[in-house]
């Protein structure tokens, strides 16, 4: 892993500087530094503890009780880690003793013995826990969950609200920790895609609580932090880099229903890096005709100045349409503050209990004109619309690239949306806007997105299986690219699906190329259209069951990417099948196969 100034209180200079010196050093030489450091510090902390009067060098041992922490986090993409390690600064700073875990590498029974606890976890697909939450949420919502009536906790659960069921698994697990004797230290928190500001304010009062349940006001670290250099710009997701496209090329061949772009983008001066299996987040702006529909529709002035976000900063209308606020997806909780604003009964009725079936089916395929046209007439001031509307959110696109190969430069693989639906077309925000509005000499606002449980194996020799069907094979071009680079030697299988072969064969001539090199040892294609009996990536595993099964046993770890609501289900029932089958096992015992990988890092998924 290399340092950044994203994940280290080092400044740029010093990145630059020991990242070109720890890839050189052996391991007795890192075990000196490492011990040579240790040894400073604790000269430096028995220095201090020499100074300090002795009625204060022995904290009583409830007060010691009182200022440990546990921080645990359950994340899918990476957010819900970001925030914990955030959390975890704040209180160090503070001087509490902090153990932060992810929920996967935590042991659950150990809950019974924390006397304050965070748990930050985000909410995947219909309302499932991450992978790496699955057995801490069924040890927690089980029989065998401890009584906790001297535990003090709060919850910061992450979601999306254009989902049904928006935050459920940190909902079920702050209503879990009161049920089991808890008292909340703030109440829970339920952000949304654009969760900045309402995990700030999380945070700010989990710190307030902690203070007024422990009756400590701690002071800060005495530790000694190294400041970054001040006149350092640091880019991060609350700060974008504008990086300048250096490609923008159509994948596809002529006469393809799809339109997958390939971007190159610089990194030069961002002070960027990243690892196999991170994600880009681009910030999107929607498309300046629909905004200039909607500003027609209700007849608004485009040059009125609007307000933004929670600081009083405002923006002209079109502006804020084109560029901040979301417009593209409806939501129940939109709906409903909407309902507030029209005149038109049957938008009441429509979020009224008892009409969920004719609500969901609503939402779907509908952005915010046909709202504004279905439900007119509307009251209220432009400025009263835009602050029921959320901020439009960064869209999230798997890095097809390793830094180690192309360095200052990351590439992203992005199929473009288009599709008709109610009488109009639409478009995807962002996957259009960089087919159709972006060119090479252009900026995007991005950020690098960790991903640290979609991650290459630390030994080069263990083998991998990775099934990523259209643009889901973006993150093992990066893989590959990442093994060439260092030599890794494992074997390497690769299942690939799109739609035709002679069209959709994205970065065929790499995966031609690495098989020849042996970088890639073994490749199944699965092209669906090209026969009359359409054909997926998950039955070219079963044709090859024998041996994925072998490769399994042999240790490989296995990667999936891609569509999380069909693909990945049926990927996930296939390998179910093939361990059941060649494993002699029944479909329980295969199930619990399956989850001894998961919770071993040897069954990662990245999906969406």
């Amino acid at each position: 892993m290399q340092l950044q100034t994203t994940n280290s209180p080092f400044s740029q200079e010093q990145i630059e500087l020991l990242n070109k010196l720890l890839p050189t050093l052996t391991d007795t030489q890192k075990s000196w530094i490492s011990g040579y450091l240790a040894a400073t510090a604790n000269a430096a902390l028995s220095e201090a503890a020499t100074t300090v009067p002795a009625e204060l060098s022995a904290p009583s041992e409830a007060a010691q009780e009182n200022k440990e922490v546990t921080v645990l986090y359950g994340s899918q993409t990476g957010n819900s880690q970001q925030l914990a390690e955030e959390i975890s600064r704040k209180l160090e700073d503070k001087a509490y003793h902090v153990t932060l875990a992810s929920m996967h590498t935590y042991k659950p029974k150990n809950i019974k013995d924390v006397t304050n606890l965070l748990l930050i976890v985000s909410t995947h697909g219909e309302g499932e826990p991450p992978d790496n939450a699955i057995a801490f949420h069924e040890f927690l919502l089980g029989r065998k969950a401890p009584k906790l009536a001297d535990m003090h906790f709060s919850v910061l659960a992450l979601g999306d609200s254009s989902y049904e069921f928006f935050c459920q698994t940190g909902k079920e697990l702050d209503q879990r920790l009161e049920e089991l004797g808890g008292t909340r230290l703030y109440p829970r928190v339920d952000c949304d895609i654009d969760f900045d500001e309402d995990a700030a304010e999380w945070m700010a009062g989990v710190l307030a609580g902690l203070e007024k349940a422990t009756g400590i006001s701690p002071a800060a670290s005495s530790t000694a932090s190294l400041t970054t250099d001040a006149t350092a710009t640091v880019y991060s997701r609350t700060n974008p880099y504008k990086a300048e496209i250096l490609e923008n090329i159509n994948l596809n061949g002529r006469g393809s229903n799809k339109e997958t772009r390939h971007l190159e983008l610089s990194l030069e001066g961002s002070g960027f890096t990243f690892e196999p299996g991170d994600s880009v987040g681009i910030f999107p702006e929607n498309d300046s005709d629909l905004a200039d529909q909607l500003i027609a529709e209700m007849g608004w002035n485009g040059d009125e100045s609007v307000p933004i976000g929670k600081q009083g900063d405002v923006l002209p209308l079109r502006e804020a349409l084109i560029r901040h606020f979301e417009i593209t997806v409806l939501t129940k909780p939109l709906l409903e503050k909407a309902s507030l604003l029209s005149k038109n009964n049957a938008l009441k009725e429509l979020v009224a209990a008892g009409n969920e079936q004719q609500l969901r089916a609503y939402l779907e395929g509908r952005d915010i004109l046909d709202l504004v046209r279905d439900f007119a007439p509307w009251e209220g001031t432009a400025g009263d619309f835009t602050a029921i509307l959320r901020k439009i959110p960064p869209r999230l696109y798997s890095i097809a690239s390793s830094y180690r190969a192309n360095e200052d430069e990351v590439h992203l693989t992005v199929g473009a949306v288009r599709y008709d639906a109610h009488g109009r077309k639409r478009a995807g925000v962002c996957s259009v806007q960089c087919a159709e509005r972006k060119a090479p000499g252009e900026t995007l606002p991005i950020f690098i997105q960790r991903n640290p449980n979609f991650r290459l194996p630390e030994n080069g020799s263990t083998p991998i299986l990775m099934v990523g069907p259209g643009t889901g094979v973006a993150p093992f071009r990066a893989f590959l690219e990442e093994r060439e680079e260092t030599g890794a030697e494992g074997p390497a299988w690769l299942f690939f699906g799109d739609q035709h072969f002679s069209t959709d064969f994205l970065y065929q001539t790499d995966w031609q190329r690495w098989m020849k090199e042996g970088v890639l040892t073994k490749m199944d294609v699965a092209f669906s259209r090209d026969q009359d009996e359409k054909v997926y990536v998950q039955h070219k595993m079963l044709e090859k069951a024998d041996e994925v099964f072998q490769w399994l046993e042999d240790g490989a770890v296995i990667y999936i990417c891609g569509d999380e609501k069909q693909m990945a289900k049926d990927v996930h029932k296939t390998l179910v099948s093939i361990i059941a089958t060649q494993g002699n096992r029944s479909e329980e015992e295969a199930d619990a196969y399956l989850s001894h990988l998961q919770q071993n890092n040897r069954y990662q998924r990245d999906v969406y």
